[in-house]
């Protein structure tokens, strides 16, 4: 009988993150996805030198990148040249490749937060008492303040995004594997952002997350769509997760956490070209 895939599981399982346990959640999925693969979880800084040894390099909770960019691009550029696989795929758009996608969905008309990163689109935003400014290469809120109208001449443009501050009565999550959606939480409390609960969406909502999914074409892996619920009722996207998203599995049931992972169970396996296991 021939032997099992073996999966690289790329994690820091030392990284402190504001409100959550990221190593919890990993030491849970990896022992879960044994149970179809030889798995051998690493630190993000040891993937490179490790990673010839195995099937397919999973990178879940592996911190923010911009702590380790150097080592980052260089693991990319190795897995290219290799054909290493890697899950999530290296081809996504969105965070994957920094901030650049807010920009691109701005000027492309999508209900995204309105952004900008030059003095001369300031005019572009609409009005109002305080906006946000955040690094281009930023993640987990790292350089982000909050400037008044009369402070964003001042600013040194470049590497920077400048947004509205909106006013909105919750922010709502929505979780994909490959493109099919698996479940959605929402932050009842502005205030307390990482405090989640199962969310029940409609298919309005469905469909406003769908079409981020749609723009990013990637055929394989975990997506999360953070979007904020406006006080008009309408839904703008924060951000679209698709490098390493914290899933929050903690926060669902049983029977949703189960369904997630026998969805990534069979996205790896097709990712792989492998049948999985009856």
């Amino acid at each position: 009988m021939p032997g099992r895939p073996s999966v690289l599981f790329v994690t820091d399982l030392a990284y402190q993150a504001r409100g959550r346990r990221y190593c919890d959640e990993d030491i849970f999925l990896s022992s879960r996805l044994r149970n179809d693969f030889e798995i051998a979880l690493c630190h993000p800084l040891d993937a490179a030198a490790l990673m010839d040894a195995f099937d397919a390099v999973v990178v879940r909770n592996s911190g923010p990148v911009l702590h380790y960019q150097k080592e980052y691009d260089a693991f990319r550029d190795q897995a290219a040249a290799r054909g290493t696989r890697v899950y999530n795929p290296l081809s996504g758009r969105a965070d994957m490749a920094g901030k650049q996608y807010l920009l691109d969905l701005t000027a492309a008309g999508y209900p995204v937060i309105p952004t900008v990163d030059r003095p001369q689109d300031l005019g572009a935003l609409p009005g109002t008492d305080q906006y946000v400014v955040k690094p281009k290469a930023g993640a987990d809120s790292i350089g982000l303040s909050f400037v008044s109208r009369d402070q964003l001449d001042g600013l040194h443009y470049g590497d920077i995004l400048v947004q509205p501050r909106i006013d909105f009565r919750y922010e709502v999550s929505f979780y994909y594997v490959d493109d099919a959606f698996q479940y959605a939480l929402h932050a009842p409390d502005p205030d307390r952002r990482w405090v989640l609960e199962p969310y029940q969406p409609t298919e309005a909502d469905l469909g406003f997350a769908r079409r981020f999914i749609d723009w990013n074409t990637l055929d394989h892996g975990i997506q999360r769509v953070d979007a904020c619920r406006t006080q008009e009722g309408d839904l703008l996207l924060v951000e679209l997760e698709d490098l390493n998203p914290y899933l929050s599995l903690d926060r669902v049931d049983d029977p949703t956490r189960d369904t997630f992972v026998a969805s990534m169970t069979t996205s790896i396996h097709r990712f792989l070209g492998v049948s999985p296991r009856t």
